[in-house]
């Protein structure tokens, strides 16, 4: 996989109208995600719904109390593999909320401004599926050759970055696995 204009290629094109100009311009890390709409249900067009401002409320309860919400995330990668990109990585997407990162030695907060939010459908209980691991690898792999600060250093959690409101990608994300998926990408240097 390689980024060209700010797309992923091969990710299918949903853009998002919950985006905006990234600040300095800076992409220098990558937050995880998890979500599942309505909770704990998988597939069906909710979450692309959700990231375009066109969810039904009157669809499931649940959707009544975030229906409202303008959010996004740059990639969203479906439990098949499937990335659906809702917004250029060059732009600032809408998915990390008020949170707070220790930054090379800085306290920063505002992170949307120079990260790239990767959504996995999941949640924190049902195990995220090898198809997910290779294509998120892949498309770490893209970011960290496309921009020079992104390093898997700068690879963090929703949780970690949001710790006392979200708990995503929580338990059921296998860091070890994400980091071997990666590996294998990464060309060996003899």
């Amino acid at each position: 996989m390689r980024i060209e204009d700010g797309w992923l290629e091969g990710a299918r094109r949903v853009p998002s109208p919950n985006q905006d100009a990234r600040p300095q311009g800076e992409v220098s890390a990558l937050v995880l995600h998890s979500i599942s709409l309505p909770p704990g249900e998988f597939g069906g067009e909710h979450i692309e719904r959700l990231f375009t401002n066109t969810l039904d409320p009157a669809v499931h309860p649940y959707f009544a109390d975030i229906a409202h919400l303008r959010v996004s995330a740059h990639l969203l990668i479906r439990r098949n593999g499937e990335c659906v990109q809702f917004v250029p990585f060059d732009r600032r997407a809408w998915h990390a909320g008020r949170s707070c990162w220790i930054d090379r030695g800085r306290v920063r907060r505002a992170l949307n401004d120079f990260t790239v939010g990767i959504e996995l459908e999941g949640d924190e209980i049902h195990a995220y599926r090898d198809a997910q691991y290779r294509a998120l690898a892949s498309a770490t792999q893209a970011l960290m050759v496309h921009y020079a600060e992104m390093k898997p250093a700068r690879v963090t959690s929703h949780a970690r970055v949001a710790p006392l409101r979200k708990s995503d990608p929580g338990p059921a994300f296998d860091w070890a696995y994400f980091a071997q998926c990666c590996e294998r990408l990464t060309p060996r240097v003899e």
